[in-house]
């Protein structure tokens, strides 16, 4: 192929593979239009998007939307089975930040007393400060009460690292515990671990979303 012809799928498609996070649409076009010298529609750019979903049916890269917009990610069967790609694991977990998480995800916004409260148990600072890092979590608001707490939620690395289009996306609270096992340690950065996380915390399972660009977690 001409690589100074320019296919719109082809450059749609490169445009994911090489992006270190999701693209929204409205950036899409900026840079496709860009690239091809000429203003892309939003009608073009959904034709584009259709195109590749079709190539990508049976295929081990799939293309997904999630709340950061589209990402090329692998799919599930494969990550697991090329695991040792990802070798060595990064540090695992504890049950005490997913629960963490979890009563943020479906409660916010929510104080840390709050969280406390619906744990029963205190929750440590480096819990909180770990999912802060992680840019999961984030400080929205302070509630109007003595001592004005800080008021957390989560964030659109968190939709997209357990490929959610929105809050919308989660099952109702009822069902989240009859999801949580009683297992010390879940690892949460790895690139499997949304196939065993996702149903702890209640999430719709992102399939495997490791990044197609960048070979890592797509955590943003």
């Amino acid at each position: 192929m001409n690589e100074c012809a320019l296919e719109p799928t082809a450059l749609l498609e490169a445009a994911l593979l090489a992006a270190a996070q999701p693209l929204d649409e409205a950036r899409l076009q900026m840079l496709l239009g860009g690239a091809l010298g000429r203003p892309v529609s939003a009608a073009e750019l959904g034709q584009w998007i259709g195109t590749l979903e079709g190539l990508y049916e049976n295929r081990g890269l799939r293309l997904k939307r999630v709340a950061g917009g589209l990402r090329l990610e692998i799919r599930s069967a494969f990550v697991q089975a090329l695991s040792a790609l990802w070798e060595p694991k990064p540090p695992r977990y504890s049950r005490a930040l997913l629960e963490t998480l979890a009563i943020i995800a479906y409660r916010q916004p929510v104080t840390r007393g709050e969280i406390e409260e619906l744990r029963g148990i205190s929750v440590a600072g480096s819990t909180l400060r770990i999912l802060e890092e992680r840019n999961w979590i984030q400080v929205v608001g302070h509630r109007e009460v003595p001592g004005r707490p800080a008021l957390y939620a989560t964030t659109r690395e968190f939709l997209d690292y357990f490929g959610l289009s929105g809050l919308s996306d989660l099952p109702p609270l009822e069902k989240l515990a009859d999801l949580i096992e009683p297992t010390p340690e879940f690892d949460l950065s790895t690139p499997a671990d949304p196939l065993t996380q996702a149903p702890l915390l209640g999430l719709p399972d992102p399939e495997g979303e490791l990044d197609a660009g960048t070979g890592k977690p797509s955590s943003g």
